[in-house]
């Protein structure tokens, strides 16, 4: 760990993103690497004073039980600073009041990240200054090229830190262990023996005042786009000889590279949905329609269904269905491996007429094999055991994971360029045909599991 100070500024600062996230995983981060210095300034062009900054900063880092001493010297050393990020001259002030070792992060929409880093090209950095942007990286294929163009134009690529805080969830991480440190699963992880894949993240949350980035994003592009497809690309890459950053990246990207929607036909690889007016834990939810802030008129989906192919040696023919949706009558977050059936069962053996299954929860975290064994009563009849194991608690929040990646200059938990643009290059074929309503907007009620006949995977 560096003994020198990182200064962390945060363009955005006073949005919810910084209170909500932020602050509380970088408050973990401590809690784990108490002796690590960090300046926490934040930066947005509207006026807080001093001491509300930090009421913000020790309120979030006693919510994640850092140290006392630590939060003491954080808040003292913590600022903020009244900036409007698109004047340069701005800009250039709040830069150099900032010593080496800067990361500067965007709590910022996309198109307005873009811009700030065409302002920060005319600006003499700090040496070794690294960029933190969070998703969406863009909004279509495009604007991801041009956002890559441009940052790239004021540091290189392994400066360039594109945050999504999946890649620092304990369960997602334990997918490269799983997998390769396992002889049990390591020969059955290929189309040979895993007959479909599903990738779950229904919530029971409706908008819950998010209308001003949901309404424009969707299910689609809010979960499916960004998250759902990197947990895809760690389920379905290939071993990597050592858990060098780059290795791993490039081997993600070698998946998305292969990812293509299935059959190649956005209108039968894709469902949509919204839910209406229902009851979730005995509270009354309204219609998504009807919520404050929304405008019926866009045709927002709040529950999204894409199925899509690996076409390469190891899952030609497996279907990975990515699912999530909002107000849904479970939280049910976690991938789902179908085994085939075996090759034979003997005659006169009772198969329990249910597949072997291996589900691995993302929330809060736990392994689950569904194998087939002897039932009770008659030896020849079998049926269903899970066999259950929880994963120890995570060290510390997925962003804080995350962040301490970015303050190590490691990488390896954030999204390649290349891999951002691939992300959207697989979703905009949907994301056309939907706005020509080619594929219907179904609707659920709001505490069901969604529309009847999902799941299947289309022919």
């Amino acid at each position: 760990m560096p003994d020198a100070a990182t200064t962390l500024l945060i363009i955005g600062a006073g949005g919810d993103l910084t209170r909500r996230l932020l602050l509380p995983g970088l408050g973990s981060l401590l809690r784990v690497e108490p002796d690590r210095h960090v300046v926490v300034v934040g930066a947005d062009r509207e006026e807080m004073a001093q001491e509300e900054w930090h009421r913000r900063v020790r309120e979030s880092f006693e919510e994640a039980e850092a140290p006392q001493e630590t939060v003491d010297r954080v808040v003292a050393d913590a600022r903020y600073e009244v900036t409007e990020a698109l004047e340069v001259s701005q800009l250039r002030d709040l830069v150099e009041s900032v010593e080496d070792g800067l990361v500067i992060y965007f709590a910022l929409p996309p198109q307005v990240t873009v811009q700030v880093c065409r302002l920060l090209e005319q600006i003499s950095l700090p040496e070794g200054t690294r960029l933190a942007m969070e998703k969406p990286f863009g909004h279509d294929l495009a604007s991801a090229v041009e956002l890559n163009r441009q940052a790239t134009r004021v540091v290189p690529e392994d400066r360039i830190f594109r945050i999504d805080h999946f890649l620092g969830i304990n369960t997602v991480l334990n997918l490269l262990g799983l997998r390769f440190a396992n002889r049990i699963f390591q020969p059955l992880w290929s189309a040979e023996h895993i007959e479909r894949v599903d990738i779950y993240y229904d919530e029971s949350l409706a908008l819950e005042g998010r209308a001003g980035y949901y309404d424009h994003a969707g299910a689609l592009i809010d979960m499916t786009q960004s998250h759902l497809l990197q947990v895809l690309a760690m389920f379905a890459m290939e071993s990597p000889a050592s858990m060098d950053h780059e290795e791993l990246r490039s081997l993600k990207a070698q998946v998305l590279r292969a990812t293509s929607l299935w059959g190649d036909d956005p209108v039968v690889a894709s469902r949509r949905a919204r839910y209406t007016a229902g009851t979730i834990d005995g509270r009354q939810v309204p219609d998504y329609a009807a919520e404050e802030g929304v405008d019926p008129a866009r045709g927002t989906e709040t529950l999204a269904q894409l199925t899509v192919a690996v076409r390469n040696q190891r899952w030609s023919g497996v279907p990975f269905v990515l699912r999530s949706g909002k107000a849904m009558g479970d939280n049910r977050k976690e991938i789902v491996v179908t085994f085939r059936e075996p090759s034979h069962i003997p005659d006169g053996l009772h198969d329990s007429g249910s597949p072997d299954q291996l589900v691995l929860e993302l929330r809060p975290g736990a392994v689950s094999l569904d194998i087939s064994i002897n039932a009770e009563g008659d030896p020849l009849d079998l049926e269903q055991k899970r066999l259950h194991t929880t994963l120890g608690q995570p060290r510390m929040r997925p962003y804080g994971e995350v962040l301490a990646g970015i303050l190590d200059s490691n990488p390896m938990l954030s999204i390649r360029g290349d891999t951002a643009e691939q992300m959207w290059r697989i979703v905009e074929p949907v994301l056309e045909a939907w706005r020509a309503d080619r594929v219907p907007m179904e609707e659920y009620e709001a505490g069901t599991g969604g529309p009847e006949g999902w799941g299947t995977v289309p022919r």
